[in-house]
């Protein structure tokens, strides 16, 4: 047992071969002080910090030997809360949890705590150590069990919402919108901001730009950049096969769409002010005739 705010619940019961009047008490809950003690009925203060609870338990029946027949003791840890980490942030049951002799790792002490209240694609996951603070994507510690790293006493884990976002600008609503969903494709994304329209936008000029890994870089025959590569995608909507491609073209987390504007839409708006100009006198000769 170590020393600090342990609480143990020890019951000890008086027994005898011959004696029928064994009597079983069960003492409430011990806490134990700073100094590794506990007071103890009969006896006084005992130092526990180092023992286990058999030991701890054999040490009292001793104690008691000359004070009773037979002394059986039984010791239990009901909590250690020098074994314990806190848990908060975006989880549906934040607080401390107690770690055990399974050797809790990340996800387990995330699931005890009734698991994130978003999404794992929109979880960041915080673990802080002796002042030091990493951070983890919670689906990427789901995808990799390695990194399920088991926890020590005193730890912190925080797990914070995240929502993953993509950015639209050009000849459309210009908006920043979540995925709200684990996987976005690319028809979905621009679906959302309801397409390029005719009057405004070129379907054949829809662009989407993005950092790129460096596996990616190198598949596309470029010479990868430290931070990511920047690539541009060009995307010709006024080709049907390319509505295919964009349904498997997945979105990443910080991806930005451009649609450029419609090659004819400084034409239509030359028109619309002419027409408001001479559309009576058409309508006019439209009646004359």
């Amino acid at each position: 047992m170590s020393g600090g705010r342990t609480t143990a619940g020890p019951i000890s019961a008086g027994s005898g071969a011959g004696n029928t009047t064994a009597s079983l008490e069960a003492l409430p809950p011990i806490e134990v002080d700073d100094q590794g003690s506990i007071p103890f009925p009969y006896i006084g203060r005992i130092h526990v910090a180092g023992e286990t609870p058999p030991q701890l338990a054999k040490m009292i029946e001793n104690q008691l030997a000359s004070k009773s027949q037979s002394p059986q003791v039984i010791v239990r840890v009901m909590t250690d809360l020098h074994n314990s980490v806190i848990v908060s942030g975006d989880i549906h049951r934040p607080g401390r949890q107690m770690l055990t002799l399974a050797h809790e790792g990340l996800l387990d002490i995330i699931a005890m705590g009734g698991g994130a209240t978003h999404s794992s694609e929109d979880s960041m996951v915080l673990l802080t150590r002796h002042g030091v603070t990493g951070r983890i994507p919670l689906r990427t510690l789901e995808n990799n069990p390695d990194q399920n790293i088991p926890l020590m006493p005193g730890d912190n884990v925080q797990v914070i919402y995240l929502p993953r976002t993509y950015t639209v600008f050009g000849a459309t609503q210009v908006t920043q919108t979540p995925f709200n969903t684990p996987i976005l494709t690319l028809d979905e994304a621009i679906a959302r901001i309801g397409g390029p329209t005719d009057e405004r936008a070129d379907a054949n000029a829809v662009f989407l730009f993005r950092y790129e890994s460096d596996e990616v870089a190198q598949r596309l025959g470029l010479v990868p950049k430290p931070g990511g590569t920047p690539i541009i995608y060009n995307i010709d909507f006024m080709n049907p096969t390319n509505y295919f491609l964009a349904q498997k073209f997945v979105m990443k987390d910080k991806d930005l769409i451009y649609v450029s504007n419609a090659k004819v839409n400084k034409l239509y708006k030359f028109l619309g002010l002419i027409g408001a100009v001479t559309s009576p006198a058409i309508t006019a000769a439209y009646v004359a005739k």
